[in-house]
């Protein structure tokens, strides 16, 4: 089929545009990693740089040896790590009996998930909540409170929906229990399902933010994001509270570029990992049968 003039025509702005906008995306990225990576004497006397002519790694060696900066990606690590880990672990257990129909008051077990998304309780009372269970001031406030959420529940139920209850029946014809079906025949079969919440869970425990500045007054337990934050927020390096103080630090741009860098690279690589399962997974309850 012979394509005309103005298909071709079409073609070629189309590809043009999206060229355009795929630059305008990816030029921040470019131009935060690249001032990240330049001399600090060569930005201090130009201040805009497309292509440094000397390449350091000062601002992260600096920024790398700060207490402040070192605790706050370990508290980040933590919460993506411990609070991905059981909040896979609470979805997974409370999709599960939902998804099969001998579970004795499986209908009103789903209305009251059913209702935690259509009606949110608001700030307030979540902020009473975290302190009458005496969290106030504790990394535990960022990940008790958001183990499990409505919508992500259903959609687990409807992937284990699609895994045959036939499997189940086999197991305890055999002699296992209902932990050991879940445990043995189940969740073997879930890790796509498994590695595409594990990322979304990742992803939302990594950039923890607003609740971090609720819940947390000491800044030894802040999270990268929050100590970015007031980093972006500061005209100096006040944010950074243990800086080695027998060298010049970098101009603070840069360390606030670097910091951008660093707080975004570790759950980058982590999409590799899970790639080989995310494709599925990123299509749970879309299809059964």
């Amino acid at each position: 089929m012979r394509i005309g003039w103005r298909d071709q025509a079409f073609q070629s702005l189309n590809g043009v545009g999206l060229g355009l906008l795929g630059m305008a995306t990816c030029f921040p990225i470019y131009y935060v990693l690249v001032v990240s990576l330049a001399d600090p004497a060569e930005f201090a006397q130009k201040r805009w740089l497309l292509w440094p002519e000397h390449w350091s790694f000062e601002a992260y060696r600096y920024l790398l040896s700060t207490d402040a900066f070192l605790r706050s990606v370990g508290n980040s690590a933590f919460l993506a790590t411990v609070g991905t880990a059981l909040s896979l672990i609470v979805t997974a257990m409370l999709a599960y009996p939902l998804s099969r129909r001998r579970m004795r008051g499986r209908r009103k077990v789903l209305l009251f998930v059913l209702v935690t998304i259509l009606f949110s309780p608001g700030l307030i009372p979540a902020y009473m909540l975290v302190r009458q269970l005496g969290l106030i001031d504790s990394i535990w406030a960022l990940i008790i409170p958001s183990l499990s959420n409505g919508w992500s529940v259903l959609l687990m139920k409807s992937f284990f929906e699609s895994i045959p209850a036939d499997l189940d029946e086999s197991a305890a014809m055999d002699g296992a229990n209902e932990v050991r079906i879940w445990f043995s025949v189940i969740l073997p079969l879930s890790l796509p399902a498994l590695a595409a919440f594990g990322l979304f869970y990742a992803v939302g425990y990594w950039n923890q933010f607003f609740s971090a500045l609720i819940y947390l007054n000491d800044s030894t337990k802040w999270p990268i994001q929050v100590l970015l934050q007031n980093m972006l927020l500061s005209a100096n390096n006040a944010a950074l509270d243990a800086y080695d103080v027998s060298a010049a630090p970098p101009p603070s741009e840069m360390l606030k570029m670097a910091a951008v860098i660093v707080a975004t690279v570790p759950i980058v690589l982590v999409y590799p990992f899970l790639q080989k399962h995310f494709a599925k997974g990123a299509m749970v309850g879309s299809i059964k049968g």
